[in-house]
């Protein structure tokens, strides 16, 4: 549904996007993760033919969106930035002016997109009546108008309390499953991606830092934290034994490929050095972000001085 290809974006002198390649499949619920300024806003500005590429290509529905913009974009719903509505007009009003941008919608259809949303007995209220909530639900009702089959939702939790993003995290899931719509969906808040999304990219500085599943993201591999007496002396008995492949903060040892955390203990008890605690470790997408960040602001800083990057477990 959306191919980005060695996407760069300049503005004047400062690089966005720098070389962003990423794929998000039909029926994919694709989260697009990042800090301020790394580029996700940019990158959707792309897909949506809002801000034109420096270098690279981007394809939605298999057009691509620079030459073919209204066919790229003629299946397609979005949320992008602050939606703008007629406070003076009822949310019913607004939705059967914005239907005319694309196409007109029957008023069955409008009917039914208000219930979907969750906005049923106050769709004739004046817009600037309306909690910042059902603004949401009004911009998401929008964004239904052209019976999509790609939705694009940048930030749509932004500044909704947990009732609120509670309500969007079910409607979000409602749509993918009842309407079968591929999603992709910008959002600062990881334990709300971490519930909805199968597939997740990761943004640093314009560059992409990770793209794969959540499963990929938040699975193990392999680490086991480590309490010992001496957390240095045991990764290099460890290291020497071939029985972990690295370490992190201090705490974090990652094993090798059949080796078991009985082994681990055996080994430094033998040594003389004392075992407080071992345990596997789960983690959770918010630790694997965080983790991703250091790693990459370690190596940056790395790369400026010249010394190699710390140790990080893979």
């Amino acid at each position: 549904m959306i191919e980005l290809s060695n996407v760069d974006k300049v503005f004047g002198r400062r690089p966005a996007v720098v070389d962003l390649s990423l794929k998000v499949s039909r029926g994919d619920i694709f989260g697009l993760l990042g800090h301020n300024g790394a580029g996700k806003s940019t990158a959707i500005g792309m897909m949506l033919g809002q801000v034109w590429p420096t270098a690279g290509t981007v394809r939605v529905g298999g057009f691509e969106v620079a030459t073919q913009r209204r066919r790229a974009l003629e299946k397609v719903g979005a949320i992008f930035e602050s939606p703008v509505f007629y406070d003076y007009l009822s949310g019913w009003r607004n939705l059967e002016i914005l239907s005319h941008y694309t196409a007109p919608t029957p008023a069955k259809r409008i009917r039914e997109i208000v219930e979907l949303v969750g906005l049923t007995g106050r769709e004739g209220s004046r817009v600037k009546t309306y909690s910042h909530g059902m603004r949401a639900r009004l911009a998401l009702a929008q964004a239904l108008l052209p019976q999509p089959e790609l939705l694009i939702l940048d930030e749509p939790s932004d500044g909704l309390d947990p009732e609120g993003i509670h309500e969007m995290r079910e409607t979000v899931r409602r749509l993918h499953r009842e309407l079968g719509l591929t999603i992709l969906l910008s959002s600062h808040l990881l334990n709300e991606v971490e519930q909805v999304c199968n597939r997740i990219c990761v943004m640093h500085q314009g560059r992409k830092v990770f793209e794969g599943s959540l499963a990929e993201a938040t699975q193990a591999r392999n680490w086991v934290r480590l309490v010992a007496g001496d957390f240095g002396a045991a990764v290099s008995r460890l290291r020497e034994a071939s029985l972990i492949t690295g370490s992190s903060e201090g705490k974090f040892i990652t094993l090798a490929d059949g080796a078991g955390t009985d082994q681990v203990v055996r080994h430094l008890v033998e040594a003389g050095i004392p075992v407080f605690e071992i345990a596997r470790e789960e983690r959770t997408l918010e630790s694997f972000y965080l983790n991703l960040m250091q790693e990459n602001s370690a190596a940056k800083k790395g790369k400026a001085s010249g010394a190699p990057p710390p140790l990080a477990a893979s």
